[in-house]
């Protein structure tokens, strides 16, 4: 007897679920339209209903990617909240594969709804920095995290395939090497910028 039960409705979240799961499975070059459409058992066509272009697909991964940055404690200091908004955001990014290209490729074209270094701004602004500084100094910021994370994601990815570095070679780091690497550089931004702190911001802190 054939089955005449309806299949459920494909909705957006059904399509974001699939994409992300092939972004952890294949990485982002393999995220097609094709592949997905069959990973939802659906014709491509269906995918169209709710988003135009692969493009915004990886628009809404990136908004997702970065809405799992926690936020940082308001209260601290400058300095430890950028660090903590910075180390926040790299979290975000590690949790899914190839996330540093997808948020990367999304800011490029100025798509989605949630930008890196929007909270960056915020806390750079509220340790006393005029708007323009404030935006100037997360980008430097977050193009930093978003160029150190890439370099991490395809060291995994090389890894993963078996091809290691020497361990005299200078791209044989581990995790903690690379993490306190990020840190590192974060801190010399993060020193730079507060350097050029207007005296009367540091004088109330």
């Amino acid at each position: 007897m054939e089955d005449v039960t309806p299949r459920r409705r494909l909705s957006r979240e059904d399509v974001v679920h699939a994409a992300l799961r092939i972004l952890d499975d294949y990485g982002l070059a393999d995220l097609t339209m094709r592949r997905l459409a069959a990973a939802l058992d659906v014709q491509p066509s269906a995918l169209y209903w709710h988003f135009a272009n692969k493009q915004t697909i990886i628009a809404e991964l990136s908004d997702r990617i970065l809405g799992r940055a926690r936020p940082a404690d308001a209260a601290a200091d400058g300095p430890a909240r950028l660090r903590a908004e910075a180390l926040a955001l790299r979290d975000a990014l590690l949790a899914y594969r190839d996330g540093a290209d997808v948020v990367a490729s999304t800011l490029a074209l100025g798509l989605g709804s949630v930008r890196p270094q929007d909270r960056l701004v915020r806390a750079i602004a509220e340790a006393g920095f005029d708007p323009g500084t404030a935006r100037g100094a997360a980008t430097a910021l977050t193009h930093f995290v978003l160029g150190h994370v890439s370099h991490e994601q395809q060291r995994m990815q090389y890894e993963s395939l078996g091809v290691r570095p020497d361990d005299s070679s200078p791209d044989a780091v581990d995790d903690g090497d690379s993490q306190r690497e990020f840190l590192f550089g974060v801190g010399l931004l993060v020193g730079g910028l507060m350097a050029l702190r207007p005296a009367s911001s540091r004088a109330r802190g």
